[in-house]
């Protein structure tokens, strides 16, 4: 059940619905209300006042845009005769609405009709785009299609004509073989994994050939500059602790009192560095022109880095978050840890600057 403080604020808003002239914004929220209460009297009221006003002024909306020249107005009807539909669904689903409106209006059987006309209005448009012979014209092309096979299921040749404009829409680009090198990196997993839009599609050499492709737009290539990685370095530092303890209890005046002992400690911290760099550069290449669309290092750094520690005195004098380390053994890097680290980062910002540059494409 609602809150009080809930069925206000619905019923303000249905009836701030109503006086804007939101007739089917306040016949939602009012049988939406009469779900959770059957009784509530102003919804009741906001139901019986705006539900004719929404089923007319829907109704003329569809008739006007049908009486018009105006480009896809099959489908804008479409819309009208849904949304007469979905309060039809609407007040059967409450029975609180369904007692003031005891037969809501359906359209179910003119929005068939009207959406086949609407399939076909898209169809044709898709065909005239197609004509165009454009890479956007065939992308205007492939989700008129798609509209078509949504509002009718299976129109004439709609599935065909949407994969026919997506592959004339398609932006094709082969992706060069990278070198052998030393490391043995390969950056076409990261390449082909790379989450780009719909309109982009990656191919190896072997793909293309075996596509027969009749254009290529681009050409992407990995170079790899190198690896490097550098020596460990070792810093320390020392430091001295001071606390007290207690070491036992006497008795003044009948009360016992604690007694405590000065402690001292020192700690010497060690912290080894390993640092590491890799770069890479990614090619993109206009395929006709031979101009290079982008042509940029891609490089990143990382680190490797461990503590031990050496402790004199009373390690309890030093604070407990920093004592752990007190005789542990010096570190060593796990073998390979920062070329396979340099490597999955490089894989990143590769896909990432591929995404962002064929974001608009």
């Amino acid at each position: 059940m609602l809150g009080l403080s809930t069925l206000f604020q619905f019923c303000t808003s249905g009836k701030n619905a109503l006086k804007q002239g939101d007739y089917y914004q306040a016949v939602s929220l009012a049988v939406n209300r009469l779900r959770q209460n059957p009784d509530h009297k102003k919804s009741k009221e906001v139901l019986k006042t705006s539900y004719q006003f929404a089923i007319d002024y829907l109704e003329q909306s569809a008739q006007n845009q049908l009486n018009s020249n105006a480009n896809f107005k099959w489908k804008t009807a479409v819309q009208s005769y849904e949304q007469i539909n979905s309060l039809y669904e609407q007040i059967r689903t409450s029975p609180g609405a369904l007692k003031i409106i005891p037969n809501p209006v359906n359209k179910y059987k003119e929005l068939t009709e009207v959406k086949g006309k609407a399939a076909e209005e898209s169809y044709e448009a898709g065909i005239q785009f197609m004509l165009k012979n454009t890479r956007e014209d065939a992308k205007r092309a492939y989700f008129l299609f798609v509209d078509a096979n949504s509002l009718s299921p299976g129109y004439r040749e709609s599935i065909e004509m949407m994969e026919q404009a997506k592959f004339n829409a398609t932006l094709k680009v082969v992706v060069e073989p990278t070198f052998a090198n030393y490391n043995n990196w390969n950056f076409e997993p990261a390449v082909f994994g790379t989450n780009v839009n719909q309109f982009v599609k990656f191919y190896t050499p072997r793909e293309a050939e075996d596509a027969n492709l009749t254009r290529i737009d681009h050409f992407v290539k990995v170079s790899i500059n190198g690896y490097n990685e550098g020596r460990p370095a070792t810093s320390n530092r020392t430091d001295n602790f001071t606390d007290s303890v207690k070491v036992s209890e006497k008795t003044v005046n009948g009360q016992k009192i604690p007694v405590y002992e000065k402690i001292t400690a020192k700690m010497t911290t060690y912290e080894k560095v390993i640092t590491a760099r890799g770069s890479i550069v990614l090619y993109i290449r206009d395929a006709n022109s031979g101009a290079d669309l982008r042509n940029a290092d891609i490089v990143t750094d990382t680190r490797w880095s461990d503590r031990w520690a050496t402790c004199s005195g009373d390690v309890r004098a030093i604070p407990e978050a920093t004592r752990k380390l007190c005789g542990t053994k010096e570190p060593y890097m796990q073998r390979d840890f920062l070329i396979t680290r340099t490597k999955r980062e490089l894989d990143t910002k590769l896909s990432n600057a591929l995404s962002s540059f064929y974001s608009n494409y």
